[in-house]
């Protein structure tokens, strides 16, 4: 309640302010332009090449000099950063990119954000920029109407977006020029490394507050442009501008993965150690600045593009000095930001020096397979949003159906990645090594465990596809279909419960009774045979859509049971007698083989 009211308070004192000072009303409203124009044109650019620009990071970026100028082109291109790091995050996260040139990209694209600073420096201020706005945004409405394809429509967003940046540039530009006759804000403009310091503050905030750097350009270069602010303090801003990006870089990295929070801290460290050098070497920047400007066409009166050059220098040199530790940095970060239970996607038991002992061996495939096992388990109780401790208790199978594990469904393929793929391909590529060494009536056993890693696998996909819909209905406001759901995870829960319990049930007997248990409850649930769906699309309690879902949906959980209990009886019922009986003959092989000596 509190919070509301502060909020309140803050937009009647906003509206007060652009209602008295219509100048600085003309300035926020050139601002708010600009992010609505840079937001068409980053949806007009994914609509028309966000494929294109996927494909260049994925096969473009294999070594950090390629990486640095695709983040370079992809970022001028499309005049936004941030879509590029949306794209090398996931692409991180998917190990379709590696780290180094995830950095490599993020890199490159720090340049390519300069381009924007030339943009509006050299059509911003120089010409009346606003004259081109109209015809730009009268073609981006207009050729969606004359052309629906989906390509000529992205052109449009992009039409629209520059038109509606350029009509804010000439906004700012022109709240500027009126402020000016109200107050000088010339007149407050810090000299030496204090005014540096200060106003490479302002810079951060301002960056911090609107969440874009090139929109904390362009206020920086129209008030340049207009006198508002001495030059020395506008290229202490810029850098300031730089500063200000990696605190929107860690806010976006909060809730992203490990690799997503190791580009973040990349981002910062790389912002962060260019800031104080150009800081340290502002005046001889300057200088530099000063001497090539003349090569390029820019007069030595002409401050706005001399600050857009500045921007870039600075830039480029922070690429140059800190690109040949990229590969230190991935090290750095590799340690720093180890992932949740890392360890959990690691072979605990495949010992080498065991793959001449058949029977250790052996012992060493299953444990290691039950531990492939525990890992699938943990995968499927959370992707069905279900807490494994419930499971795991005498809770009622309903109850533990009802309470939630989480309100977001979790990454499926992310935890098949880290805690599935390497201990499977792992397990499959020792058990091959063994079979060498194996004796050839127990071949088969090494077969059964090689299946039963795959019906494990199996079971997470099945998992995959079920829990899309599971999230779907059991939130839905059809009590009918979130009944099924709730049937449907009921289901599993006991089948998995009753696995969990062979599993620490040390009689024979007992854990065979308990799996043709397992196997009853697993075929008790099919909603087809039991005429459940008809009744529900007979009486028109769900919809056709819904009982589609359902039917797929209840193929999954069948699957699911089915692969969980295959995989269990040769866990813990076949294999412990094989086991048992290998140890034996291998130890009545070796005793003839002395008696023979």
């Amino acid at each position: 309640m509190f919070v509301s009211q502060i909020i309140f308070i803050l937009i009647c004192a906003l509206l007060f302010l652009l209602g008295s000072y219509p100048n600085v009303s003309m300035i926020l409203g050139g601002v708010a332009l600009f992010f609505i124009g840079m937001e068409y044109m980053e949806r007009g650019f994914k609509g028309l090449g966000s494929g294109f620009f996927e494909m260049v990071l994925q096969r473009f970026t294999s070594s950090t000099p390629r990486a640095l100028f695709v983040g370079f082109f992809i970022t001028a291109l499309v005049q936004s950063s941030s879509l590029v790091s949306i794209i090398t995050i996931s692409f991180l996260s998917a190990e379709l990119m590696t780290l180094a040139s995830g950095i490599g990209v993020i890199f490159g694209s720090n340049i390519g954000t300069t381009a924007t600073a030339w943009l509006v420096s050299t059509l911003g201020v120089e010409i009346k920029i606003s004259l081109y706005a109209m015809p730009m945004i009268i073609l981006g409405v207009v050729l969606p109407m004359v052309i629906k394809h989906t390509t000529y429509r992205a052109l449009a967003a992009i039409f629209t977006g520059l038109g509606i940046v350029f009509l804010g540039i000439g906004y700012m530009k022109d709240g500027f020029v009126t402020l000016k006759d109200a107050i000088d804000l010339a007149q407050y403009a810090i000299e030496g490394y204090r005014g540096i310091v200060v106003y490479a503050l302002i810079g951060t905030v301002a960056t911090v507050i609107m969440q874009s750097s090139s929109a904390s350009m362009a206020l920086a270069i129209t008030a340049l442009a207009t006198g508002q602010i001495d030059y020395s303090n506008a290229l202490a801003f810029a850098i300031g501008a730089n500063i200000g990006t990696t605190v929107t870089a860690a806010l976006g990295s909060i809730n992203s993965n490990e690799n997503g929070k190791r580009l973040a801290v990349a981002h910062f460290f790389f912002n962060i150690v260019t800031a104080i050098i150009a800081i340290a070497l502002i005046y001889r920047l300057a200088f530099a600045v000063d001497y090539l400007a003349p090569y390029l066409g820019i007069s030595a009166e002409n401050y706005v593009m001399k600050l857009a050059l500045f921007h870039t220098i600075f830039n480029i040199i922070g690429v140059i000095l800190l690109s040949p530790f990229v590969g230190l940095l991935v090290r750095v970060l590799e340690k720093l930001f180890v992932p949740k239970y890392a360890d959990k996607g690691k072979a605990k038991y495949l010992n080498t020096s065991l793959l001449g002992l058949p029977a250790a061996s052996m012992k060493a495939i299953t444990m290691e397979t039950r531990h492939l096992y525990d890992n699938a388990f943990d995968i499927i109780s959370r992707g069905l949003n279900l807490k494994k401790k419930n499971i795991l208790s005498d809770m009622p199978s309903e109850q533990v159906a009802e309470e939630l594990y989480t309100y977001k469904a979790i990454d499926i393929d992310d935890f098949y990645r880290h805690w599935v793929k390497d201990l499977y391909g792992d397990i499959i590529d020792y058990a091959t090594k063994a079979q060498a060494n194996m004796p050839d009536a127990h071949i088969s056993e090494l077969y059964k465990l090689k299946l039963a890693c795959r019906d494990i696998v199996e079971a997470i996909k099945a998992t995959k596809h079920l829990q899309k819909n599971m999230f779907k209905y059991n939130s839905g406001r059809n009590r009918y279909i979130r009944e099924q759901y709730n049937a449907i995870s009921k289901n599993i829960v006991e089948v998995l419960r009753l696995i969990d319990v062979i599993s620490k049930t040390p009689e024979e007997e007992q854990r065979i009774l308990l799996l043709a248990k397992a196997e009853s409850l697993a075929a008790k649930y099919d909603i087809v045979t039991s005429g459940v769906l008809d009744g529900l699309i007979r009486k028109g309690l769900i919809t056709n859509q819904m009982a589609t879902s359902l039917m797929n949906d209840s193929d999954y959980a069948n699957t699911i049971n089915r692969t969980l209990i295959a995989a269990a009886k040769v866990l813990f019922i076949d294999m412990d007698n094989d086991i048992s009986r290998l140890s034996t003959e291998t130890e009545v092989t070796k005793s003839e083989k002395t008696e023979g000596q």
